[in-house]
């Protein structure tokens, strides 16, 4: 038996096989849960053609975490697909203008561009889990993913302050839906080479700073660390872990410059 087994587990932000959220997806199935995941606009079809390597094949939903109406359509949707509760969440969503809030472009970022970030990045994942909460119960997991926003990166700008935005959402989630035993938790994945990372300008030098730094070392082409550091949180192996973020960076967080 898998730690993930006979659970119903949300994915969000599946895109190409290169990304958190399949990898993540791909070992919540080979831990045993049964998965429906979602993307939102152009990028269906894109992750319907990515689902076909899982097996099962997971049924694919249209959220927009900004859309209001589709958050309020979301439980009875899952509800069609036998999903009539959830042991777990994954929140694997951000976006930030590359041009306008990103790539050094901070000083002369507008509002509307930094709602934005920080709608979709940050406050979605408390939008996303009060659209599910009458799914959830007790015992239920939230895992979002991060990128250590206690520090300032290069080129990453409002997506930084979108994060610690996250960072401190998940706090108060934590705090808010603990009473009731479910749990919220960040992992703070080191760059992975996705399209979100691609979509950065001078994301590259991310690799470089790792490649320098990480006392494991990292493999910026290989998300599974990240995945599995996932099904974990959304395991029953972490009963008593909430409001924490996990670091699977190789080490770095813990080195100095």
């Amino acid at each position: 038996m898998g730690i993930l087994e006979g659970k119903k587990i949300l994915v969000t932000g599946v895109t190409l096989n290169t990304s958190i959220a399949y990898s993540v997806a791909r070992i919540a199935q080979q831990e045993g849960a049964e998965i429906v995941v979602s993307n939102f606009g152009r990028g269906m079809g894109l992750t319907r053609r990515v689902v076909k390597k899982l097996d099962p094949v997971p049924e694919v939903l249209d959220l927009n975490v900004t859309d209001a109406e589709q958050l309020a359509a979301l439980p009875g949707q899952l509800r069609e697909l036998g999903f009539d509760h959830l042991d777990g969440v994954v929140h694997s969503i951000a976006y930030a203008h590359p041009e306008r809030a990103l790539g050094g472009a901070f000083l002369t970022t507008e509002w509307d561009d930094v709602a934005m970030a920080v709608q979709t990045s940050a406050y979605s994942l408390q939008s996303l889990t009060m659209a599910v909460r009458e799914l959830l119960g007790r015992g239920s997991s939230i895992v979002g993913l991060t990128f250590d926003a206690t520090v300032s990166w290069p080129s990453y700008d409002w997506m930084g302050v979108a994060k610690a935005a996250l960072e401190s959402t998940n706090r108060y989630l934590a705090r808010y839906l603990g009473p009731d035993g479910i749990r919220s938790n960040l992992v703070a994945a080191g760059p992975v080479d996705t399209i979100a990372k691609k979509a950065i300008p001078g994301a590259s030098s991310f690799n470089d700073i790792w490649d320098g730094r990480a006392p494991l070392g990292w493999d910026a082409s290989d998300a599974t660390p990240v995945g599995k550091a996932v099904v974990a949180l959304l395991s029953d192996w972490f009963p008593a872990t909430t409001g924490t973020m996990v670091h699977v960076d190789g080490g770095l967080h813990s080195t100095g410059a």
